[in-house]
């Protein structure tokens, strides 16, 4: 990864300039001005604001927009052929076919727990729960939602299997629905219509998309789970997103050798709470700004405000009316043209010189 040069030293490089450029306007200082301020006749071709800001230092690094990693999903019945795939791409939601075996429609359902064993009357156990808990979201009724299959449980089962088309057994045998997080995004197919319904079937992801970054190892404090990013997106703007993982695992970049130049990286993702600021690309490279330094609540003026004192230190124009003086001030952090400054004399809102 080409990495940019550290940004404060470059701001401090061009401040220098641009303070070597207004060296005339300090000429007569004196040498231990101190904080006294110093009256001129003259006054500056423009001003700009004393500002109460919150100062960034940022460390630009590469990301990928996409749906995050892809998952596997596998047919559990072991018998059947599969006679229809949603296309890749396509979103399937709770309730949803996932795939047809012999025609028969597989839904979706939402959990954690996978379906491994026949529910019927009787049955008790998380599963159920969460069986349950479906079977309410999709608007059937009679039952009540806790972990044991009752005779109204078993009466929903069946009338969501007559509007399904398939046999109505009241029970939910493996196989017979597919169990995800929450909705999934179709990756790749993996099998064709008429391969047997065992095995891998396609891959799968989440419906929102997510900025991941192979971020270097060396740069991993600049990095905390819900801190707040910006990404550029393709074709120009920037929307803020904000970690939701950071990984705890360095993995060599693939076909690197040990001990090669090429650094190690954690996976880092960045999710942007509206997914349509984005764009409609479902890949591509984008840049993310992560915050090295922060500075909350300081004042600043535009870097070209300085000027270089005869005494070695940094002063600014205040201009008050017709009338200007130099004000000794210490700098702080610089960033994004902007420098940190305080001393004696210098309030929010005041107007300070700068070139025109």
């Amino acid at each position: 990864m080409n990495r940019p040069r550290p940004r404060t030293l470059a701001v401090v490089a061009g401040g220098a300039a641009v303070i070597g450029g207004v060296g005339l306007a300090a000429t007569g200082l004196g040498g231990g001005g101190g904080n006294v301020p110093v009256a001129h006749d003259t006054l500056p071709p423009a001003t700009a604001d004393v500002e109460r800001t919150t100062l960034r230092e940022t460390e630009e690094v590469s990301g990928s927009l996409g749906y995050g990693d892809a998952r596997p999903l596998t047919a559990s019945g072991g018998r059947g052929t599969l006679t229809w795939l949603p296309a890749q791409g396509a979103t399937v939601e709770r309730g949803e076919p996932v795939y047809r075996v012999d025609t028969r429609p597989v839904p979706l359902l939402y959990g954690k727990l996978p379906l491994y064993r026949t529910m019927r009357s009787g049955t008790k156990g998380s599963d159920v729960l969460q069986l349950e808990r479906n079977l309410r979201k999709l608007g059937y009724t009679g039952f009540t939602v806790d972990k044991t299959f009752s005779s109204g449980t078993a009466a929903a089962v069946r009338e969501w299997q007559e509007d399904l088309g398939v046999e109505e057994t009241g029970r939910i045998e493996p196989g017979s629905v597919v169990v995800a997080g929450g909705r999934i995004r179709v990756a790749e197919h993996k099998k064709a219509v008429g391969d047997p319904a065992t095995g891998e079937v396609f891959t799968y992801t989440g419906t929102t998309r997510v900025v991941t970054i192979d971020l270097e190892v060396d740069l991993q404090s600049l990095v905390k789970k819900g801190a707040e990013v910006t990404v550029e997106v393709p074709g120009g703007g920037s929307v803020k997103g904000r970690i939701t993982k950071v990984g705890a695992v360095a993995t060599e970049p693939e076909g690197e050798e040990e001990g090669g130049d090429s650094e190690a990286t954690i996976e880092v993702l960045v999710s942007v709470p509206d997914d349509e600021d984005l764009g409609n690309l479902d890949q591509a490279p984008v840049d993310v700004l992560l915050t090295s330094e922060e500075r909350r609540d300081v004042l600043a003026v535009p870097v070209s405000a300085l000027l270089a004192l005869s005494n070695g230190g940094y002063g600014v124009q205040v201009v008050q009316g017709g009338t200007t003086r130099t004000v000794e001030v210490e700098v702080g952090m610089f960033a994004d043209g902007k420098v940190e400054v305080s001393g004696s004399g210098l309030a929010e809102g005041m107007k300070v010189g700068v070139p025109s």
